[in-house]
């Protein structure tokens, strides 16, 4: 049952019917028509053979009063004969057999039906099947004609000349030659149906290939590869594709993996503090004068539970959006700047820093969904305020060039380690130096960044040296 819903052996099945379809049409049509030409030539070789025939013995006839039972005339019908392999006959006016090609001359004084006589003195020298009464013992092609003179303007019949041929010895060699042609058409089938079943299985082993990897998919081992082997057919492109399709499904799986690891991490030390006091609190553990203070605590880690939520949410709703739809969207991406440094005046207030911002007059209308790229600007700048020195400075610029706005913002504070720059985008990434300075953050706040610029079709840059860190990112404006 599975060999026969297996695509190979469909595919051979559905070649093979292809092959033995045409080899069985392509060898009727050209035996039937093969054989249609060589009864066609054979007749017209019998016609030729009648007329030159006819011509010799008339001429003889007139010329030299040969009768057409001489020796000279049978002479020439036997050599006519063995040129071209029909048997002759030439009648008197009565239709007796006067001369023949035989050799035994067997056929000498045998009568010719007048119905026969009748028949090709009428036909116009037609080919048909007739055994011209008693003469042969078959049915044999035959042709024949009167044989005439002109006599004083009146044409006078002296005697009959008949052509036939024996197609036993005809069809003995076309049965040969039909029987060598099946044998050649059997043998080319039988190669043509292994090649065809050899080739059909390779193809399908591929497919064989990803129906088993897709079956360790389903059981969640994203392990499993198909081998390509150097194909750029179609085959080798969908190997390839399914390869590409493993490869996001096991990045997707480890990720997964490691976003379930992460929050729960970052869930179960805010929950077990929350846990904690609350039960001090109750049982009275916690002494009643330092309530206040621990239920700060609890405050402060539910708000940051509440901000990680609300991180998460605002991804899976980025995940759907159409990239498309959001980019129909414009706004003024100087306003936008604007407005998010003076809603963190408050936290630039508290770490005293100096604001450096350079910002056009001039509406810069930039191509996307405006609360997203505020929530962009929002999270660059309250980490850039987060990480600077106090009594610092950030700094805050915008500028076009070409078809792109360009946002840049940066502090003094530490640098980042270079090695930690290519994963400072991923979830819940923090360098060891900014666990402790950030103890509010749930660190999605840049992949929270870099999702909304991906979904935006646009970079974000970051660079730290010296105690400078800048974060670059582009806009498309209209």
């Amino acid at each position: 049952m599975i060999m026969k819903n297996s695509i190979y052996f469909r595919n051979f099945l559905a070649m093979a019917l292809i092959v033995l379809t045409s080899f069985t049409v392509l060898g009727s049509l050209s035996t039937a028509w093969s054989y249609r030409l060589t009864t066609a030539e054979r007749k017209a070789t019998m016609s030729s053979t009648l007329q030159e025939t006819a011509r010799y013995i008339t001429t003889q006839y007139i010329d030299h009063g040969i009768d057409p039972g001489d020796l000279s005339v049978l002479m020439w019908l036997m050599m006519m004969s063995e040129v071209t392999g029909f048997d002759l006959l030439v009648t008197n006016v009565d239709g007796v057999v006067s001369a023949c090609s035989d050799t035994d001359l067997k056929h000498l004084g045998k009568p010719v039906p007048e119905k026969a006589l009748a028949f090709f003195t009428d036909s116009g020298h037609s080919v048909t099947m007739s055994s011209l009464g008693q003469i042969y013992p078959e049915p044999r092609q035959v042709t024949g004609r009167p044989l005439t003179v002109r006599v004083n303007g009146e044409t006078y019949v002296f005697g009959y000349l008949f052509v036939s041929s024996d197609l036993t010895a005809f069809r003995h060699a076309w049965r040969q030659f039909s029987g060598v042609f099946v044998l050649i058409a059997i043998n080319v089938m039988a190669l043509t149906f292994v090649i065809s079943f050899l080739a059909t299985k390779k193809l399908a082993e591929p497919l064989k290939e990803m129906a088993g990897a897709a079956h360790k998919f389903a059981r969640g081992d994203f392990s499993t590869r198909v081998e390509n082997e150097g194909r750029f057919d179609e085959i080798g492109q969908l190997t390839q594709a399914f390869n590409v399709m493993a490869e996001s499904l096991e990045r997707s799986e480890r990720l997964r993996s490691e976003f379930i690891a992460n929050i729960s991490h970052e869930l179960k030390t805010p929950m077990t503090v929350i846990a904690g006091f609350a039960d001090g609190i109750l049982d009275g553990t916690i002494p009643h004068e330092n309530e206040t203070r621990y239920l700060n605590v609890i405050s402060s880690e539910t708000r940051r539970m509440s901000r990680l939520v609300t991180s998460m949410l605002e991804m899976t709703r980025l995940r759907s959006a159409d990239s498309e739809e959001i980019l129909n969207g414009s706004f003024d991406i100087s306003e936008v700047a604007r407005l998010t440094l003076l809603n963190l005046g408050g936290q630039i207030g508290q770490k005293r820093l100096d604001v450096n911002a350079v910002l056009p007059e001039a509406p810069v209308l930039a191509r996307g969904d405006r609360d997203s790229i505020t929530q962009v600007v929002y999270n660059l700048l309250e980490n850039a305020i987060k990480f600077s020195n106090d009594g610092g400075e950030i700094g805050l610029e915008l500028w076009k060039q070409g078809s792109r706005a360009y946002v840049s913002i940066e502090n003094r504070g530490e640098t980042i380690p270079e090695d930690e720059l290519p994963n400072i985008f991923d979830r819940f990434h923090k360098t060891d130096k900014s666990r402790s300075a950030d103890r509010d953050g749930v660190g999605l706040g840049l992949y929270l960044v870099k999702t909304i610029l991906d979904k935006h079709n646009e970079d974000v840059f970051v660079t730290s040296a010296d105690g400078v860190t800048k974060f670059v990112f582009t806009l498309r404006i209209n």
